[in-house]
């Protein structure tokens, strides 16, 4: 059996469109299923469009999602780079078979492909067999002398000796023109399978690049993981048939296949790639999610040149459980590095509905200053021993605790965070949360509670 040889032929014309990664993604995997070669060809002959700053913004987005090319821009070798730009002579000796075979001719400057008539089946190999019958000859060249994109994309597949055509179901209609120059030009057929559309997250209709989530450099400038980006794209028109929606990408190479391909559209679901992201931010190495993660805190302001390092990586060893994604970081770890952090509004409305939240912490508060070491399990234990005698929950103490430490009702675990915040911070916050409320302050406002405590 021949190599399997398929490719990827974007036009560098503006953003990189979560359709357009997702087909490139579908071809790289079937090239490295089936030991094949994934081409890369830019598809740049309309200079009044093409713009250098949109082919890198491409090249930078398929390298970040780890799709490497075997050949195109940047490869060397006898058969790339490939920029159609730069194959003029090959589509001037393409034409002039044509005109040899009569299939050719020129009508108001621009030049026409004689049609033959004849019904086009194109067995795909995802919608299965398609008839169309072409009704009209079509223009190859402009009047210009620019050549179509119909024309350049079939004597490219032919001179590149592409096997598989795989892209998106937009392109079903344009078959039948491309199966006519095919036959025309004496060349073997490649199989197409036509992968079906990504319809925008709210409503009917294809995702266009103006709908929220539909460009690629959104999730890198939002920090979401690469290989979680990748593993969502993937489940776009492709199922492994077990339900399962986190995969390593080695398993999804194997897996991948047509058969797993759907019929029906896609529908983009930011709320399940965002699901799938935090899986893979919880499953990262500690100093991997740390690499990644520094660098968003320094630009937030929370941490300098002369930072405690360890006390980053324990904070970060917190919170890479819980927080959503990279993202929201700096946001959600504030508390851990400064004193000015939000306060969430329904957080203290909640703990004084119930009890007397600040002698509570007024209890808690000389035991904490009293502790040794200062550990989550002795703190744990300081806990349970005031809500035994005082014949209550356990909640009743935690639930003021963490507001008056951190301004909110959700975190990571309360003994865990408390032990890495430190005696120090976490006994001057309780402090500062008592003294307000013993100065008459219990009906306080936001502007009033939270400017008095933590310094807005």
């Amino acid at each position: 059996m021949s190599t399997i040889r398929v490719r990827f032929a974007p036009s560098p014309t503006g953003c990189f469109h979560i359709g357009n990664a997702r087909t490139a993604l579908f071809n790289w995997l079937y090239a490295r299923h089936t030991g094949g070669r994934f081409v890369l060809r830019i598809e740049d002959t309309d200079s009044e469009r093409n713009t250098r700053e949109a082919l890198q913004l491409l090249l930078r987005g398929m390298r970040w999602l780890g799709l490497d090319w075997d050949e195109g821009p940047e490869v060397g070798g006898p058969c790339g780079p490939y920029y159609q730009s730069q194959r003029s002579d090959i589509y001037e000796d393409y034409l002039e078979r044509l005109r040899t075979a009569g299939r050719a001719y020129e009508k108001d400057g621009a030049i026409y492909f004689r049609i033959s008539g004849e019904p086009q089946e194109n067995p795909d190999l995802v919608r299965g067999p398609v008839f169309r019958t072409e009704e009209r000859d079509f223009v190859i060249f402009r009047s210009n002398g620019t050549p179509v994109y119909h024309f350049v994309v079939v004597v490219d597949d032919i001179e590149m000796g592409i096997t598989h055509v795989i892209r998106g179901e937009d392109h079903l209609s344009n078959t039948s023109k491309h199966l006519e120059l095919f036959k025309a030009l004496g060349a073997e057929l490649p199989q197409f399978a036509h992968i079906p559309l990504i319809l925008k997250m709210d409503g009917p209709g294809k995702m266009s690049k103006r709908d929220e989530g539909a460009l690629l450099e959104d999730y890198e400038r939002r920090h979401f993981i690469a290989a979680a980006v990748r593993n969502y794209l993937c489940l776009l028109g492709w199922s492994p048939k077990d339900d399962r929606e986190v995969l390593p990408i080695e398993e999804i190479i194997e897996l991948f296949d047509f058969s797993g391909i759907n019929r029906d559209n896609a529908r983009f679901d930011e709320r399940k790639l965002a699901f799938i992201n935090s899986a893979y931010q919880r499953s990262l190495p500690v100093r991997t999610f740390a690499e990644l993660a520094c660098p968003l805190l320094q630009a937030a302001g929370l941490v300098g040149p002369t930072v405690d390092r360890a006390y980053v990586r324990d904070v970060l060893g917190l919170c890479q459980e819980k927080v959503r994604s990279l993202e929201g970081l700096a946001e959600y770890a504030r508390y851990f590095f400064t004193d000015d952090y939000p306060v969430l509004e329904k957080a203290r409305g909640r703990i004084f509905r119930k009890g007397d939240p600040v002698s509570r912490i007024r209890e808690l508060l000389s035991a904490f200053k009293r502790v040794e070491p200062f550990s989550a399990e002795k703190l744990e234990c300081i806990v349970q021993d005031r809500a035994r005698a005082g014949d209550c929950y356990t909640g009743d103490y935690i639930h003021p605790l963490r507001f008056a430490v951190s301004g909110t009702n959700a975190g990571p675990g309360i003994y865990a965070m408390l032990h890495v915040l430190g005696r120090d911070r976490t006994t001057s916050r309780m402090e500062r949360f008592v003294s307000a409320y013993e100065s008459g302050k219990r009906g306080i406002t936001k502007s009033g509670l939270e400017s008095e405590i933590y310094g807005e």
